[in-house]
């Protein structure tokens, strides 16, 4: 059964690891890897990544890409979200600590996003608005 708008917007904006998808282009399969990432409803959804990674390099020559999370537990439930490429910045503590306390404990928080700001990598944050939705909740295994 398909979730609701409500349904659909508050499971995505819970920390579920998710699985972004991104064109490869004409060479291939698309490259397809778990991902943490933010999203509150009726906003965009963002993740980050090394600025000069793979996955940027791929979403940026999309410019576009999707992302899908799912739950076994209480029930099979799934979100899938496609959209376009909106806003591709460089990464503040800002985002930094939005996105761990996504999924760490708050004690842990501090100290990851120091190690983040400090070891030397160049991150970027990548933002879609969801414009295609898929959903469903399959009930109980």
């Amino acid at each position: 059964m398909p979730l609701s708008v409500d349904e659909r917007e508050q499971f995505l904006a819970e920390p579920h690891i998710g699985s972004l998808a991104v064109a490869r282009g004409a060479s291939g399969a698309p490259l397809v890897v778990p991902t943490w990432y933010h999203y509150t409803p009726g906003g965009e959804l963002w993740i980050i990544t090394g600025a000069h990674s793979v996955k940027a390099r791929l979403i940026r020559a999309a410019g576009q890409f999707s992302l899908l999370v799912e739950r076994i537990e209480p029930t099979i439930r799934y979100v899938s979200v496609e959209g376009r490429l909106t806003r591709a910045e460089p990464v503040t503590r800002t985002h930094l600590e939005a996105l761990h306390r996504r999924y760490l404990p708050e004690k842990k928080v501090t100290a990851y996003v120091t190690e983040a700001e400090n070891d030397g990598r160049e991150r970027i944050m990548l933002a879609m608005r969801p414009e295609r939705w898929l959903s469903s909740d399959l009930g109980a295994l």
